[in-house]
């Protein structure tokens, strides 16, 4: 903090922190978890109590008695981020308290993250007027809200494993402004619906043990309705199997939907095909279904998907699906291309040399993909047939030797190429 310089025989001591104003001050301190900003206490008076007029209150490892002290201390009326780790060591309705704390104090972020507690969430939480950015991180359940949701400014929020799903479309109606929603829940529902005329971003992950026993949970009633007509941005994974409904998507320009199929059924592959033609009009998407995708193969084949503004393509699947997408999309320009776990080796050539290959594509991306015959199969057409490639790179796995990484260039490297400006790069990622 100190700065000496020496001139001839005198020595000119200049404390460049000293000369910053209180403002600026708790400005920097702002950066730092509230326990270090604390101790700054110790370095001088004027330092004392600098801290309590600091915007951001980040507890990440303290107790419940440091907690109760600081915030006594505590001078901000205007509360920019009040965040509580998961690992504070205190009793779960103390929690509640501290939210109520931060409300009074017009906090505009909130970030609770408990793991597996029952935290009581005060009813002044869903009539904050100030909130703008809420998350919640398995805080327990939400309590019977029932009466008037207010949260007039509140752009975004993020539910991690809350239970009592039941509530969130009365919470929803009470966001005129949200923006940008994420859900983490467990299978647990039967049903339930998100809908918000201002939501642009979406991001929802339905995690399940189904897996373990789905003989046992064979369900053709769990849905979930998604009416978000303002959406841009969507991020779905699914290991439930919901059956999903989309309302309109005409502004919608982003989508990566990862599904896991543990059903293996006829009727939950048409669901999950419905959905994935509802995506028909972004730009960028990104597709995973890596996870016993023959059904959902056989109904995406039946049907005529047009992919008519995807120019970013991003598969994690079998060699299958790949000549309807390149069929069905003629303005793709970049393609990259996963690694599955499941070793299915069919590869079919399309009928005719799809237009995006002819006039579209430039770039190619190989993430630990080319491992059968049929991988090598793809690749070999695609290099042939995309006309103006201009680059295909390969990733390899960290593991793989360098014999096999060899072995792998050369082999693509002789294929014949449509392009010839097309350059093949290899790296290890």
């Amino acid at each position: 903090m100190e700065i000496t310089k020496k001139y001839g025989r005198r020595n000119l001591s200049i404390d460049r922190l000293s000369e910053l104003p209180d403002s600026v001050l708790c400005y920097i301190l702002s950066f730092l978890p509230t326990q270090k900003s604390v101790a700054t206490s110790i370095l001088s008076r004027r330092w004392r109590y600098l801290w309590t007029d600091v915007p951001n209150l980040d507890f990440v490892d303290e107790n419940q008695g440091t907690i109760n002290r600081v915030l006594s201390l505590y001078k901000v009326q205007k509360i920019i981020t009040f965040r509580l780790s998961d690992k504070i060591d205190c009793h779960d309705y103390q929690i509640g308290t501290w939210i109520t704390f931060a409300i009074e104090r017009n906090v505009q972020n909130l970030d609770i993250w408990r793991e597996s507690a029952d935290v009581f969430l005060p009813r002044s939480l869903f009539t904050s007027k100030t909130l703008v950015d809420l998350r919640l991180h398995c805080c327990g359940k939400f309590p019977n809200i029932g009466g008037a949701v207010s949260l007039p400014l509140l752009k975004k929020l993020r539910l991690v494993f809350i239970r009592g799903y039941e509530s969130l479309p009365h919470l929803l109606s009470g966001c005129p402004v949200l923006e940008e929603l994420v859900l983490y829940l467990s299978f647990e529902y039967r049903s339930f619906t998100i809908s918000s005329p201002t939501i642009k971003k979406l991001v929802i992950d339905i995690y399940s043990d189904i897996h373990e026993d789905p003989d046992e949970m064979y369900y053709t009633d769990y849905s979930l309705e998604i009416d978000t007509p303002a959406i841009v941005y969507l991020q779905l994974s699914d290991s439930a199997n919901y059956h999903i409904k989309f309302g309109s998507v005409a502004s919608l320009t982003e989508a990566s939907v990862h599904i896991q199929d543990f059903r293996n059924h006829c009727l939950y592959s048409r669901s999950v095909v419905e959905f994935i033609e509802r995506l028909s009009n972004v730009r960028c998407l990104n597709l995973d279904l890596s996870h016993r995708a023959e059904n959902i193969h056989s109904v995406f084949v039946a049907r005529t998907i047009s992919f008519r503004n995807v120019t970013k393509l991003e598969m994690t699947t079998d060699c299958r699906f790949l000549p309807k997408l390149l069929e069905n999309a003629d303005n793709l320009e970049i393609l990259i291309l996963r690694e599955v776990n499941e070793k299915i080796d069919r590869w079919m050539e399309p009928q005719q040399v799809p237009t995006c290959l002819v006039s579209r594509l430039r770039t190619i991306t190989l993430f630990r993909f080319v491992r059968t015959k049929c991988e090598f199969k793809a690749v070999k057409y695609l290099l042939k047939n995309a006309e103006i490639l201009e680059k295909i790179e390969i990733v390899y796995p960290c593991y793989l030797t360098s014999k096999k990484r060899i072995y792998m260039l050369d082999k693509i490297s002789s294929f014949e190429r449509g392009s010839s400006a097309c350059e093949v790069v290899a790296y290890v990622g």
